[in-house]
């Protein structure tokens, strides 16, 4: 469920002058900004860009940067992108790091379906031309390259169907690898990587059912590398896709100095799909709202903004 509340019946022509006027003489009005795109949905915030180029002969994304600045600008363009665009534009700069963050890499592709990874791909190659694989591929290396080229590369069944048998045998192919900590095995990557979603909860339930432990506490159990933190970020983001990024968000909010993107991010992309379960387990988790939470530890528009996607409580 969506916590944005929309705009019924907004005009992208009068949006896009608006935005226009904000953005004229001395200083911004970025109040304006918030009033206007913090309360279009996609659909509507592609018609406003669509005017605004065809009005003005500019990219709106583009008049964004120039006008804003730090994370209340990152925050309005990534918000304003297409939802492809911007899971491409997240990723490359992932990968444009000293260290290439791969939890964020993970956490996009492992959390979208496929219909959407493909999308995902097709804008990566449009804005950066090159294939995304290609560019993880030479961004990564061993065992890490291998499981991110492969969880990349995949095309996932979606639907609801599994097979129970298959789980159990992978569910056992699994304890396996854990006991022998071959973590780096190829039929470990061939399963996370090629199964569908639904497919592999039934795989991971079994492993719990059968060996009285979650797949990611055998593999907390051993030394913890970054191939490692990358195998259990996936399996967590494909067994539980709103509890992983309620976490991510805790995090976030405890160390902003380090992790301010993570919470944009997470907010930003989810606003439109699950958000709201997501606050419904950071609650729990913390025993306090992620509307109360942003509220106390952001500030100015960029504060204003987030409370904004972030809708009621």
């Amino acid at each position: 469920m969506a916590s944005l509340l929309a705009a019924k019946d907004s005009s992208p022509i009068e949006d896009a002058e608006a935005i226009m006027r904000a953005c004229k003489g001395f200083g911004t009005d970025e109040t304006m900004l918030v009033s206007i795109l913090a309360h279009r949905n996609e659909a509507q915030r592609k018609l406003v860009r669509l005017a605004y180029k065809e009005i003005y002969h500019q990219d709106l994304i583009e008049q964004l940067k120039s006008e804003l600045s730090g994370n209340f600008e990152r925050a309005v363009c990534h918000w304003t992108m297409d939802p492809a665009e911007r899971d491409a534009t997240l990723i490359n700069e992932a990968l444009k790091k000293a260290t290439p963050d791969y939890k964020v890499i993970i956490e996009i592709v492992c959390t979208r379906n496929s219909e959407e990874l493909l999308g995902v791909k097709r804008s990566y190659h449009s804005l950066y031309k090159h294939c995304l694989e290609e560019d993880v591929a030479s961004q990564t290396s061993g065992d890490i390259r291998k499981l991110l080229v492969a969880v990349i590369s995949t095309y996932r069944y979606g639907g609801d169907e599994f097979d129970e048998n298959v789980a159990h045998s992978e569910a056992n192919i699994l304890h396996q690898l854990v006991e022998k900590k071959a973590f780096n095995d190829d039929e470990m990557i061939r399963i996370l990587s090629t199964r569908s979603k639904k497919q592999l909860c039934a795989t991971f339930n079994i492993f719990k059912d059968l060996y009285g432990t979650t797949i990611t506490k055998g593999l907390s159990g051993s030394p913890i590398d970054e191939y490692n933190g990358a195998l259990r970020t996936t399996i967590r983001c494909i067994n539980n896709t709103q509890r992983y990024l309620a976490k991510v968000l805790c995090h976030a909010l405890n160390d902003l100095v380090n992790e301010e993107d993570a919470l944009s991010r997470v907010i930003i992309t989810r606003a439109e799909k699950d958000l709201k379960e997501i606050k419904d387990l950071f609650v729990k988790r913390n025993n306090a709202t992620i509307h109360d939470t942003v509220a106390r530890k952001t500030w100015g528009n960029y504060k204003t903004f987030l409370l904004e996607l972030l809708g009621d409580e």
